[in-house]
């Protein structure tokens, strides 16, 4: 069967990697174009990329798909499937109807739940139990597909946004290989989404950085998980701006007013959140500064209490 892949970040990489051990041609791999990180400016390629060139796959990086030269040169490629994982781009009806079986996607939720691009953060920022991996029909529009199949996992208390992330490519890896087999074989099954049920992941942004100290310390913890690794959790301690990795639940209860440190142990800085309970800090970053245990960073730079 002739594949086209379409992928950018690392989730998408995962089902890559899985999908060139199976007995899949896989005849073109797209990915967004390389960009530039950091202050060097430097052009770095996406994860997808990285992936196809160590496996000699041909890599196409279109900036759109409007344009008549990438419509025909795709085409030229014959595919049987197109799959699809966090690609990043919207692809239009005209190159949906390429495939002879078919656009397949492979989203990180339980669809129609938070359809978008930020579902796993979402997932946990939301204070969910479960999540899943979606394969899906590609329709023109985000995410509203035909389901195929759905397979769910648990999100586990305290794990972030990157250990979910992980695990949800392994899940989705397997289930996209299992799907073009289905596919393959004409095995699958359509089940239209229930689109008067769908919520939305949107992109994340800096600005939901902030800590709201008013809220309950689960809320918090669930804020905190589900902005590591990107773009963290933030809060102001001492007149600084502080990154904020990890948090823990405690025991305790204050009449002290949210945000208000309370008092640092060996584990790490105790603070005031709403309905007077109090949360640990035990991991941050000041500006400028490296990610340290909040203890060791507080043994060098005393706070006031």
């Amino acid at each position: 069967m002739r594949v086209v892949f379409m992928g950018t970040p690392d989730i998408a990489a995962t089902c890559l990697k899985r999908l060139i051990e199976t007995d899949a041609q896989i005849v073109g791999v797209y990915t967004k174009p390389d960009k530039p990180k950091n202050r060097g400016m430097k052009m770095e390629m996406s994860d997808v990329k990285k992936v196809a060139l160590e496996a000699n796959l041909p890599v196409y990086q279109p900036t759109t798909f409007k344009d008549d030269a990438v419509y025909e040169e795709l085409k030229a490629l014959a595919p049987d499937v197109i799959a699809v994982v966090a690609y990043g781009k919207i692809l239009p009806q005209r190159v949906l109807d390429i495939a002879k079986l078919g656009c397949v996607n492979i989203h990180a939720s339980i669809l129609p739940e938070l359809r978008g691009s930020g579902p796993v953060q979402w997932a946990i920022l939301n204070g969910m139990n479960e999540t899943g991996v979606t394969a899906m029909y590609m329709a023109a529009e985000m995410d509203a597909g035909d389901i195929i199949e759905i397979r769910k996992t648990p999100i586990e208390p305290f794990e972030n946004a990157q250990s979910l992330l992980d695990r949800l490519a392994l899940i989705g890896s397997e289930l996209l290989c299992d799907t073009l087999k289905a596919m393959e074989n004409g095995t699958t099954t359509r089940t239209p989404q229930a689109h008067d049920k769908a919520t939305y992941a949107p992109m994340l942004t800096k600005e939901l950085c902030p800590i709201d100290w008013t809220k309950n310390s689960r809320q918090i913890i669930d804020h905190v998980r589900g902005l590591d690794p990107w773009p963290v959790a933030t809060t102001q301690l001492d007149g600084k701006r502080f990154k904020i990795y990890a948090v823990r639940p405690t025991e305790k209860t204050t009449d002290q007013a949210p945000g208000t440190p309370i008092a640092l142990t060996k584990q790490g800085l105790e603070i005031a959140c709403g309905d007077g309970e109090v949360l640990l800090i035990t991991q941050l970053q000041a500006d400028g500064g490296k990610r340290m245990a909040a203890p060791d960073y507080f043994r060098g730079h005393p706070i006031a209490l």
